[in-house]
Protein backbone atom coordinates (compact mmCIF):
# COMPACT_ATOMS: atom_id res chain seq x y z
CA UNK A 1 0.00 0.00 0.00
CA UNK A 2 1.73 3.60 -0.78
CA UNK A 3 0.20 6.09 1.87
CA UNK A 4 -1.71 8.77 0.06
CA UNK A 5 0.01 11.61 1.34
CA UNK A 6 2.89 10.82 -0.65
CA UNK A 7 0.63 10.44 -3.87
CA UNK A 8 -0.27 14.19 -3.02
CA UNK A 9 3.43 15.27 -2.48
CA UNK A 10 4.00 13.32 -6.06
CA UNK A 11 1.36 15.00 -7.81
CA UNK A 12 2.32 18.48 -6.81
CA UNK A 13 5.61 18.00 -7.90
CA UNK A 14 4.49 16.77 -11.14
CA UNK A 15 2.85 19.43 -11.19
CA UNK A 16 5.11 22.10 -10.32
CA UNK A 17 7.91 20.61 -12.03
CA UNK A 18 10.92 20.54 -9.10
CA UNK A 19 10.73 19.87 -5.42
CA UNK A 20 10.93 23.51 -4.35
CA UNK A 21 7.69 24.47 -6.55
CA UNK A 22 6.21 21.65 -4.64
CA UNK A 23 7.33 22.57 -1.31
CA UNK A 24 6.51 26.29 -2.53
CA UNK A 25 2.80 25.46 -2.95
CA UNK A 26 2.08 22.83 -0.36
CA UNK A 27 4.18 25.05 2.55
CA UNK A 28 6.92 22.56 3.03
CA UNK A 29 10.43 22.43 3.00
CA UNK A 30 12.28 21.11 0.04
CA UNK A 31 14.27 18.56 2.45
CA UNK A 32 10.66 17.39 3.13
CA UNK A 33 9.47 17.18 0.22
CA UNK A 34 12.83 15.10 -1.42
CA UNK A 35 12.31 12.64 1.84
CA UNK A 36 8.80 11.50 1.05
CA UNK A 37 9.33 11.52 -2.90
CA UNK A 38 12.61 8.82 -1.28
CA UNK A 39 10.23 7.26 0.45
CA UNK A 40 7.50 6.77 -2.33
CA UNK A 41 10.02 5.24 -4.37
CA UNK A 42 11.32 2.82 -1.74
CA UNK A 43 7.33 1.68 -1.75
CA UNK A 44 6.59 0.99 -5.35
CA UNK A 45 10.11 -0.17 -5.59
CA UNK A 46 11.72 1.79 -8.48
CA UNK A 47 12.98 5.26 -8.93
CA UNK A 48 10.09 8.07 -10.12
CA UNK A 49 12.17 10.77 -10.87
CA UNK A 50 15.55 11.39 -13.17
CA UNK A 51 17.60 15.23 -12.83
CA UNK A 52 18.27 16.18 -15.70
CA UNK A 53 20.60 19.60 -14.68
CA UNK A 54 18.30 21.00 -12.41
CA UNK A 55 15.05 19.91 -13.87
CA UNK A 56 13.33 16.43 -13.12
CA UNK A 57 12.18 14.13 -15.62
CA UNK A 58 9.55 10.90 -14.62
CA UNK A 59 10.80 7.78 -15.66
CA UNK A 60 8.53 5.27 -17.06
CA UNK A 61 7.39 4.27 -13.61
CA UNK A 62 6.80 7.80 -12.65
CA UNK A 63 4.96 8.53 -16.01
CA UNK A 64 2.84 5.96 -14.97
CA UNK A 65 1.92 6.83 -12.07
CA UNK A 66 1.39 10.48 -12.99
CA UNK A 67 -1.39 9.50 -15.05
CA UNK A 68 -3.19 7.83 -12.42
CA UNK A 69 -1.99 10.14 -9.52
CA UNK A 70 -4.67 12.86 -10.28
CA UNK A 71 -7.65 10.14 -10.52
CA UNK A 72 -6.42 8.42 -7.20
CA UNK A 73 -6.57 11.43 -5.29
CA UNK A 74 -10.01 12.81 -6.56
CA UNK A 75 -11.56 8.98 -6.07
CA UNK A 76 -9.72 9.40 -1.93
CA UNK A 77 -11.44 12.61 -1.64
CA UNK A 78 -14.84 11.63 -2.59
CA UNK A 79 -14.25 8.83 -0.59
CA UNK A 80 -13.58 11.23 2.43
CA UNK A 81 -16.77 13.08 1.54
CA UNK A 82 -18.77 10.18 1.69
CA UNK A 83 -17.30 9.19 4.82
CA UNK A 84 -17.70 12.92 6.73
CA UNK A 85 -21.38 12.77 5.33
CA UNK A 86 -22.34 9.57 6.62
CA UNK A 87 -20.01 9.79 9.67
CA UNK A 88 -22.24 13.37 10.04
CA UNK A 89 -26.23 11.73 9.13
CA UNK A 90 -26.35 13.40 6.30
CA UNK A 91 -26.55 10.57 4.12
CA UNK A 92 -26.14 6.62 4.40
CA UNK A 93 -28.48 3.76 5.07
CA UNK A 94 -29.97 1.89 8.33
CA UNK A 95 -31.87 -1.78 8.04
CA UNK A 96 -34.34 -2.37 10.60
CA UNK A 97 -35.46 -6.41 11.18
CA UNK A 98 -38.42 -5.70 13.84
CA UNK A 99 -41.47 -8.46 14.60
CA UNK A 100 -45.08 -7.15 12.80
CA UNK A 101 -46.88 -5.78 15.77
CA UNK A 102 -43.49 -3.14 16.51
CA UNK A 103 -42.90 -2.96 12.61
CA UNK A 104 -46.70 -1.04 12.81
CA UNK A 105 -46.03 0.60 16.08
CA UNK A 106 -43.06 1.65 17.16
CA UNK A 107 -41.05 1.34 14.20
CA UNK A 108 -43.15 4.58 12.32
CA UNK A 109 -42.42 6.61 15.24
CA UNK A 110 -38.55 6.08 14.89
CA UNK A 111 -38.92 6.85 11.49
CA UNK A 112 -40.80 9.75 12.11
CA UNK A 113 -38.19 11.37 14.50
CA UNK A 114 -35.32 10.35 12.27
CA UNK A 115 -36.88 11.51 9.53
CA UNK A 116 -37.45 15.31 11.00
CA UNK A 117 -33.69 15.41 11.65
CA UNK A 118 -31.87 13.48 9.15
CA UNK A 119 -34.02 13.20 5.85
CA UNK A 120 -31.41 11.88 3.64
CA UNK A 121 -30.64 8.50 6.18
CA UNK A 122 -32.59 6.01 4.42
CA UNK A 123 -34.32 3.23 6.77
CA UNK A 124 -35.29 -0.33 4.84
CA UNK A 125 -37.17 -2.37 7.04
CA UNK A 126 -37.73 -6.50 7.04
CA UNK A 127 -39.71 -8.57 9.33
CA UNK A 128 -38.86 -11.44 12.02
CA UNK A 129 -40.20 -12.96 14.58
CA UNK A 130 -37.35 -13.27 17.50
CA UNK A 131 -35.44 -14.73 17.99
CA UNK A 132 -34.98 -14.88 14.24
CA UNK A 133 -34.82 -11.05 13.97
CA UNK A 134 -31.81 -11.39 16.01
CA UNK A 135 -29.94 -14.06 14.43
CA UNK A 136 -30.57 -11.93 10.83
CA UNK A 137 -28.60 -9.30 12.96
CA UNK A 138 -25.80 -11.46 14.11
CA UNK A 139 -25.57 -12.83 10.47
CA UNK A 140 -25.02 -8.96 9.14
CA UNK A 141 -28.21 -8.79 7.22
CA UNK A 142 -29.90 -6.39 9.63
CA UNK A 143 -28.20 -3.23 11.88
CA UNK A 144 -30.85 -3.02 14.62
CA UNK A 145 -33.23 -6.00 15.62
CA UNK A 146 -36.62 -5.83 17.64
CA UNK A 147 -36.98 -8.46 19.58
CA UNK A 148 -39.19 -9.18 23.08
CA UNK A 149 -38.43 -11.73 25.61
CA UNK A 150 -40.51 -12.64 28.87
CA UNK A 151 -39.84 -12.65 32.33
CA UNK A 152 -38.54 -15.67 33.31
CA UNK A 153 -38.22 -17.33 30.20
CA UNK A 154 -34.86 -18.88 29.44
CA UNK A 155 -33.49 -16.25 26.53
CA UNK A 156 -30.98 -17.21 24.65
CA UNK A 157 -30.73 -12.96 23.02
CA UNK A 158 -27.91 -11.38 24.23
CA UNK A 159 -24.80 -13.50 24.73
CA UNK A 160 -22.15 -10.68 25.16
CA UNK A 161 -22.24 -9.95 21.58
CA UNK A 162 -24.92 -7.88 21.23
CA UNK A 163 -26.09 -4.34 23.38
CA UNK A 164 -29.26 -4.05 23.61
CA UNK A 165 -31.78 -1.25 25.20
CA UNK A 166 -35.47 -1.91 26.38
CA UNK A 167 -37.82 -0.06 24.58
CA UNK A 168 -41.16 -0.44 26.47
CA UNK A 169 -43.26 -3.34 28.48
CA UNK A 170 -45.79 -4.38 26.12
CA UNK A 171 -49.07 -5.69 28.32
CA UNK A 172 -50.11 -9.00 26.86
CA UNK A 173 -54.16 -8.55 27.30
CA UNK A 174 -56.83 -11.79 26.38
CA UNK A 175 -59.17 -11.23 23.38
CA UNK A 176 -62.49 -12.62 23.85
CA UNK A 177 -65.69 -12.49 21.52
CA UNK A 178 -67.91 -9.47 22.67
CA UNK A 179 -70.72 -11.44 23.83
CA UNK A 180 -68.22 -13.60 26.21
CA UNK A 181 -69.10 -14.30 29.72
CA UNK A 182 -66.57 -12.29 31.11
CA UNK A 183 -66.88 -9.60 28.87
CA UNK A 184 -68.22 -7.04 31.45
CA UNK A 185 -64.97 -7.64 33.61
CA UNK A 186 -62.11 -5.08 34.40
CA UNK A 187 -59.63 -7.69 33.99
CA UNK A 188 -59.58 -11.44 34.72
CA UNK A 189 -57.95 -14.41 35.98
CA UNK A 190 -56.19 -16.28 33.94
CA UNK A 191 -57.39 -18.85 36.15
CA UNK A 192 -60.99 -17.87 34.92
CA UNK A 193 -60.19 -19.11 31.81
CA UNK A 194 -58.78 -22.83 32.38
CA UNK A 195 -62.15 -24.28 30.57
CA UNK A 196 -61.73 -22.32 27.07
CA UNK A 197 -60.83 -23.28 23.85
CA UNK A 198 -57.53 -21.41 22.81
CA UNK A 199 -55.79 -19.24 19.54
CA UNK A 200 -52.19 -19.39 20.03
CA UNK A 201 -50.01 -17.12 18.12
CA UNK A 202 -45.95 -17.39 17.33
CA UNK A 203 -43.24 -19.87 18.99
CA UNK A 204 -42.28 -17.84 21.47
CA UNK A 205 -45.35 -16.43 22.52
CA UNK A 206 -47.15 -20.13 22.67
CA UNK A 207 -44.26 -21.76 24.52
CA UNK A 208 -44.96 -18.80 27.26
CA UNK A 209 -48.67 -18.85 27.43
CA UNK A 210 -48.23 -22.75 28.09
CA UNK A 211 -45.78 -22.32 30.35
CA UNK A 212 -48.38 -19.49 32.27
CA UNK A 213 -51.34 -21.56 32.38
CA UNK A 214 -49.29 -24.20 33.71
CA UNK A 215 -48.26 -22.34 36.24
CA UNK A 216 -51.89 -21.71 37.06
CA UNK A 217 -53.12 -25.40 37.03
CA UNK A 218 -54.35 -26.33 33.59
CA UNK A 219 -53.09 -27.20 30.00
CA UNK A 220 -54.71 -25.10 27.97
CA UNK A 221 -57.23 -26.54 24.65
CA UNK A 222 -55.44 -25.23 22.14
CA UNK A 223 -57.57 -25.05 18.91
CA UNK A 224 -55.81 -23.15 16.34
CA UNK A 225 -52.00 -21.90 15.83
CA UNK A 226 -51.66 -18.80 13.45
CA UNK A 227 -49.12 -16.30 13.57
CA UNK A 228 -51.67 -13.66 11.33
CA UNK A 229 -52.98 -11.02 14.00
CA UNK A 230 -55.98 -10.17 12.29
CA UNK A 231 -56.61 -14.14 11.61
CA UNK A 232 -56.79 -14.81 15.50
CA UNK A 233 -59.04 -11.85 15.96
CA UNK A 234 -61.26 -13.41 13.07
CA UNK A 235 -61.38 -16.80 14.92
CA UNK A 236 -61.81 -14.86 18.45
CA UNK A 237 -64.83 -12.89 16.78
CA UNK A 238 -66.43 -16.39 15.16
CA UNK A 239 -66.73 -17.51 18.68
CA UNK A 240 -64.01 -20.42 18.26
CA UNK A 241 -61.97 -19.55 20.76
CA UNK A 242 -59.98 -16.70 22.93
CA UNK A 243 -56.46 -15.46 22.51
CA UNK A 244 -54.11 -14.19 24.35
CA UNK A 245 -52.03 -10.91 22.38
CA UNK A 246 -50.17 -8.48 22.78
CA UNK A 247 -51.07 -5.02 23.30
CA UNK A 248 -49.10 -3.10 20.64
CA UNK A 249 -51.65 -5.40 18.43
CA UNK A 250 -54.94 -4.02 19.46
CA UNK A 251 -53.47 -0.45 19.30
CA UNK A 252 -53.77 -0.37 15.76
CA UNK A 253 -56.04 -3.56 14.63
CA UNK A 254 -58.80 -4.65 16.76
CA UNK A 255 -61.71 -5.93 14.66
CA UNK A 256 -65.40 -4.97 15.99
CA UNK A 257 -67.23 -7.97 17.22
CA UNK A 258 -64.39 -8.55 19.86
CA UNK A 259 -62.92 -6.65 23.46
CA UNK A 260 -59.95 -7.05 25.23
CA UNK A 261 -59.35 -7.27 29.15
CA UNK A 262 -56.34 -7.29 31.30
CA UNK A 263 -54.81 -10.61 32.74
CA UNK A 264 -54.10 -10.23 36.54
CA UNK A 265 -50.35 -11.27 37.31
CA UNK A 266 -49.24 -11.82 34.05
CA UNK A 267 -46.37 -10.48 33.06
CA UNK A 268 -45.47 -7.93 30.05
CA UNK A 269 -43.28 -8.84 27.72
CA UNK A 270 -40.45 -6.89 27.17
CA UNK A 271 -39.46 -5.25 23.65
CA UNK A 272 -36.04 -4.11 22.97
CA UNK A 273 -33.63 -3.01 20.50
CA UNK A 274 -30.36 -4.56 19.87
CA UNK A 275 -27.36 -4.31 17.65
CA UNK A 276 -24.07 -5.43 17.77
CA UNK A 277 -21.72 -4.37 20.38
CA UNK A 278 -18.74 -3.66 18.21
CA UNK A 279 -21.11 -1.99 15.69
CA UNK A 280 -22.60 0.54 18.44
CA UNK A 281 -20.17 3.32 17.37
CA UNK A 282 -21.33 3.93 13.93
CA UNK A 283 -23.42 7.04 13.91
CA UNK A 284 -26.19 5.79 12.22
CA UNK A 285 -26.71 2.68 14.63
CA UNK A 286 -26.18 4.75 17.44
CA UNK A 287 -28.78 7.17 16.13
CA UNK A 288 -30.91 4.47 15.74
CA UNK A 289 -30.18 2.75 19.58
CA UNK A 290 -30.98 6.23 21.31
CA UNK A 291 -34.44 7.17 18.72
CA UNK A 292 -35.80 3.20 20.11
CA UNK A 293 -35.15 4.31 23.55
CA UNK A 294 -36.32 7.63 23.21
CA UNK A 295 -39.74 6.39 21.50
CA UNK A 296 -40.09 4.22 24.33
CA UNK A 297 -39.32 6.40 27.11
CA UNK A 298 -42.39 8.58 25.39
CA UNK A 299 -45.05 6.11 25.29
CA UNK A 300 -44.45 5.59 28.82
CA UNK A 301 -45.55 8.80 29.98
Amino acid sequence: MVDPRYIRMFHAVVRAGSYAGAARELGYSQPAVSQQMRALERAVGTPLFTRAGRSLRLTAAGEVLARHAGSALRDLAAAQNQITAIRQLRTGHIRICAFPSASATIVPAVAARIARHHPDLRIQLVEAEPPDSVETLRRGECDVALAFTYPGAAEELDDGDLLGVAVLDDPVVVVLPSGHRLAERRSVELADLAGERWIAGCTRCRDHFVQECRAVGFEPDIAFTTDDNLAVQGLVAAGVGIALMPGLVLSFLRHPKVTSRRVRRLDDRRVSAYVLRDHHRIPATALMLETFRQVGTAARR
